[in-house]
Formats: C-alpha cells, structure tokens, sequence
C-alpha cells in the first residue's frame, strides 16, 4: 500500500491528512488478519503473555476492538470498504456468537463467565451502532438474536465499580436504538449515568471510582461514552448535560500534549497509546469544544504520528504492548496482545465528513507551542506547566492516586510520583523512583501511599501523606516558566532521620534535568546520581539526580530547585529564581517573574500570591490569596 503524500500546506506541523488516517486504519486492519480463527471470531494476536482472563478473551478482544476500528472506518467513509474489513468482521460476529461459552474455534466467552467480556461487549455494540445500515440490518434474524443474546448481561449493574458502568450504558444504547429491550436498556443507561455522577467533582474532571484515580480515562472513557451515546441518539438533553463537561474538560486536557504529539504519561492502560485523541475528537463531532479545527487535528494527528513514528507497530504492522514499542511494566494484568488495539477510539474523528472544518482548515499550534503555561486543575490536584521554547509539558500530582490504601502495598507509578513529564519517566520497580520525597529506612524509601490534596492556585499545589503511622510529610510545588520550587514539610519524624529527594530520569540524549538544594539540606550539599534503568521514553539506562539530607527536630522543611527542559545549554537551576525560607515561609521570586509567597502550617496550607499590579482573587478553604 502506497503512503499518501504529505501536505505541508494544509498540515504544517505534521504533514498529515485524512487521507493518512485511513491509511493507518486500513494498515492495521489488514495486519491482524493472518492472526484470525477458521470463521474471524477470535483473533490471536501474538504476545509476550495472555491477560488474566485467559487465550479465549484475548481472541474476543482482538475481534471487537479491531472491529470498533473497522466500524469507525467504514461508518466514516459512509459505507465504503474496499479492502472488505466489514465483510471479516460480520463473519466473526456470526461465529462467535453462534455458541458462545463453547470450546470450538471461533467462539466468544460468556459475559457471565468471563469479567472481560464486558469490556469487549461494549466495542462489539458500539461497532454495530455505527454500522447498523451496511451490517446489523442485513444479519440473518438467527444470527441477529444470537447476538442479542450474548449481549443481554451486560445490561445488569457492573461487575466493577469503575468506568466499567459505561460498558453497559454503549450495550444499552445500541440495543435502544435497533428497537430491542428498550425499556431495560433504558433503565441500564439511567443507572450507569447515575452511578458516574457520583465521581464528577467538577470542571470536567471525573475520578474513575472512589479512588481518586484522574488519568486519560476521564477522555477515553468517562467522556466519551456519554457525550458519544446522547450524539448518535440525538438525545439534545443528554447532550446539554455532558457536552459542556466534555468542553470544560478539554480545556484542560489540550495542555496536556507535547509540541511532538505525545500524550502525558501517567495513569494506567498506557498501552491504549493515540486513543487520547478520542476525546478531542469528540469534541468537533458534537461541537462541544473550545479548540479550533485546526488545533483538533493538529493534536489529533500529532499523537498519531509521535507513535507511529516512534515503534508503536512493529514490522508486521501490529500493535505492540508498550508505549513507543513493547515495554512491560506498562502493561496491566488485565492487558492481552489486543489491549493495544483500544487505540481505536483514537480514529473517532473519522466520523467526521471529509468537508468537515476539522480536516479542511490549516493546522494550528497547540498550547505548549504558544505560550509558558502553569495551569492549575483543582478537582484533580494537578498542576500543569508547559514551555513554549521547548514544547515540553510537566504534570505536578497532588491529588491523583489510585494506590492501595494498605501501608505494605507498593507505590503505583504511573500515580504516585509527583511530577510526570512528556519526555521522562516514570522509573518503575525495583529501579528507584524519580521524583519522590521518602524518608531512608535501613536503607529502603518509603512510599507516598495516598496523597490528601490540600490545595492549588495560581502556580502552586499541595498535598499531605502519610508515609508511616505518627509522621505526616506536607508538600507542595510551585512553578513559573520551566522551574519548579519543590518544598516537603516533616512532621512527627525522629531528629536525624535520612530523607532523599530525587529529580527527573534522563537520558544521555536528554532533556537536561537539574536539582539543586536550597533550605534544609546539610551545606555544600550536591546532588548524586542514581542509575534508574530503563523508561517507557526509551533508551537502556536513565540516570536520576537525587539530594540526601536528615530531620532535625519535630518538622523539618526541605526545599530545592528542579528543571526539566530541552534548550539548548540551559542556565542552572540555581539563577531561575531566588528563594528565601523563613520558619515556614517560602518566599520565590522568579527570574523575570512575579514573587510568590507560600506558608506552610501543619494544617491548612496558607499561601500568597503577588503581583504587581494584582487584584485580589477569591478565597479558598485552604488557601488565601490576596494582591498587593
């Protein structure tokens, strides 16, 4: 298959069209084939391991998640298929569902046997929502209500009590509109609704459950179910409902994407990789955006081709179970050699006609290529900054966890650490982790465990943990242009006892990462290098600076300097601001910026804000903001 042209013209930051997106599609569809069963009901993808749920699921998820993608192809070019994608697929469907729960060659697990199930249930229904007039329509009436059939489970309360609501509520949408069950599919999508309400804390952001978990499943998943059910029903009251969340979201969420198309990685499931792009996406579909056209497909079609361009698919044209390429300790016990393939979502923009603004207006540049930003995200605990010179985006977590509550269990590290960046990390176990606070036991760290936020403003987040029962550690991050002012607060914590700060994992090939002391460290302190392995980014071995120091007394302040950028021969750190700590009073003044005053107390956080000139903002319950 030739590779269309680039066009510059139309897309001066990536080159790409729509013309590349069905290309991409059309390539990964015809790569899985060699992989299918007799009749295409399982595909059996080949992989380092199977998920926890077995071979048989594995192949169910290689057929509805390559099958969400031929929908989104073939709905998208109004029923066109050249290669036939749709015509596999239907065979598939025929098969698996023909005995499903039986051990023959094509046949799909029961929704009641096997949890993952479930999940591909909703890819399968959703695939035939968007095709009903070129597939579901012109299915035998057996094979119609085999389908139905296994699908029916679904529309009973989730097995999970997560984003896994929104499986049934797609099931329930697919089968309202073919006319089937519609009053039990009613009543699954009013409880599904009404069970993520109970996770929306406003500003766009859901947690995923009751464990404080925001990752780019708020995109994905929590937005993109609802906003595309109320779309493709056109049911205008859902839409008034969901569509200014999901617009409110993106505001948020365009920030978190490099000059180079790569998504933040953090959270789980990073395997789904250029799914990111559904929620955007979603947005010019419903028009429920504050992006431009231009600035959609130019985010879009970046993170598309940051990993296309950098081992995503390996030489058979498969998806691997990674990030750039296969890298293990991204991938979730739940993942199969499919997982990667939920990256479909990823294609939704597909659906819009080729005369949509979104593929005929010039590319525009994203946020982190305008302007030096540092955007606090409240419900979440985040503090996002970006710099224009490098195209670099940074997340600062003080609110997102997603960890085990058990004081024995393991720092998540795709949560737990507290800042991520589009060029770093995480470091991953049994590697010391990158930008950490802990406390040295005989030698070991301790975790963060669950982070309390505390509080954000402008340029500033804050949180508390308990890293051992009786010591609480209350930390905070400021930011402006590309440092940061990373301040850690110990209390309860025997006189002498070791701390370690640690900074970025780098690379030899960058960016250039800096850590430099600046209160409660022993004089003349430097920062060491710790060798962390291997990282989701790539290269063999990363190396970690990271500063060493002890408690004096019942609370003990400790304050550095920290930078990540990808200019050239960067000044140090140390000349990015001056900081004066008093008690517990920080005072910042940023090179060519305003002074930021923060107080640390045990309990609340307090903290001012100045500018010259600055009116005076509204209070919060934890801190106080007030111009002068």
């Amino acid at each position: 298959m030739p590779t269309p042209p680039e066009n510059r013209e139309l897309s001066p930051f990536t080159g790409w069209t729509r013309a590349h997106w069905e290309d991409t599609a059309d390539r990964l569809l015809l790569a899985v084939r060699p992989y299918a069963s007799p009749r295409h009901g399982l595909l059996a993808l080949p992989g380092p391991r199977p998920s926890w749920s077995g071979a048989r699921s594995d192949g169910l998820e290689g057929h509805a998640r390559t099958f969400l993608l031929t929908a989104l192809r073939v709905a998208g070019a109004r029923g066109e298929d050249p290669h036939g994608h749709l015509a596999f697929h239907a065979e598939g469907l025929a098969a698996g569902a023909e005995a499903p729960g039986g051990d023959g060659p094509d046949s799909w697990p029961l929704l009641t046997d096997v949890r993952q199930a479930v999940v591909e249930s909703a890819s399968v229904a959703l695939g035939l929502r968007l095709t009903r007039p070129w597939l579901w329509d012109s299915l035998d009436d057996r094979t119609r209500q085999r389908t139905v059939e296994w699908l029916l489970p679904a529309l009973e309360p989730s097995p999970v009590d997560n984003n896994w609501w929104l499986f049934g509520l797609t099931v329930a949408g697919f089968l309202q509109d073919a006319g089937i069950e519609t009053d039990r599919a009613a009543a699954t999508i009013d409880r599904s609704l009404d069970r993520i309400e109970k996770w929306y804390l406003g500003d766009g952001w859901y947690s995923d459950g009751d464990n404080r978990a925001f990752d780019h499943y708020n995109a994905w998943a929590l937005h993109l179910y609802p906003v595309l059910h109320a779309h493709l029903a056109g049911d205008q009251d859902l839409l008034d409902r969901y569509g200014p969340r999901l617009r409110r979201h993106l505001d948020d969420y365009a920030h978190l994407f490099d000059s180079d198309g790569a998504p933040l990685p953090y959270g789980r499931s990073l395997t789904y990789r250029f799914a990111a792009a559904a929620a955007p996406w979603l947005g010019a579909l419903t028009g429920h955006t504050p992006l431009t056209p231009g600035a959609t497909r130019r985010l879009a079609s970046g993170t598309l081709r940051y990993f296309l361009d950098r081992g995503a698919t390996d030489e058979r044209d498969l998806l691997t179970l990674g990030w750039h390429g296969p890298y293990e300790p991204v991938v979730q016990s739940y993942s199969g050699p499919a997982s990667p393939y939920w990256a479909a979502k990823g294609f939704l923009g597909l659906l819009l006609p080729a005369d949509h603004p979104a593929w005929t207006d010039p590319e525009e540049p994203l946020p982190a290529e305008r302007a030096d930003t540092v955007r606090p995200v409240a419900p979440a605990g985040l503090l996002i900054q970006s710099t224009a010179a490098d195209g670099l985006v940074r997340l600062h977590n003080h609110g997102s966890n997603h960890v085990s509550s058990d004081p024995s269990g393991a720092d998540d590290s795709g949560y737990a650490r507290y800042a991520y960046s589009t060029r770093t990390g995480p470091t991953t176990p049994p590697d010391q982790p990158d930008n950490h606070f802990a406390l040295v036991l005989d030698g070991r760290v301790t975790r963060r465990g669950p982070a309390t936020l505390l509080g954000t403003g402008p340029g500033w987040a804050a949180s508390l943990h308990t890293p051992l029962p009786g010591i609480r550690i209350l930390s905070a991050t400021l930011a402006h242009g590309r440092a940061e002012v990373r301040a850690h607060l110990v209390l309860g914590a025997p006189d002498g006892t070791p701390v370690r700060q640690t900074g970025w994992a780098t690379t030899p090939e960058g960016p250039t990462a800096q850590l430099h002391p600046v209160h409660g460290f022993p004089p003349a302190t430097e920062p060491v290098e710790l060798s962390t392995g291997a990282t989701l980014q790539g290269g063999p071995d990363t190396r970690t600076a990271a500063l060493h120091g002890s408690t004096s007394g019942p609370e003990s302040l400790f304050v550095t300097l920290a930078s990540l950028t990808a200019e050239p021969a960067p000044a140090p750190a140390s000349t990015l601001a001056a900081v004066q700590v008093t008690g517990r009073t920080i005072q910042v003044t940023w090179q060519n910026g305003p002074t930021t005053h923060l107080d640390l107390a045990a309990h609340p956080v307090v903290g001012t804000t100045e500018r010259r000139p600055r009116r005076a903002s509204a209070p919060s319950p934890y801190v106080h903001l007030r111009g002068t």
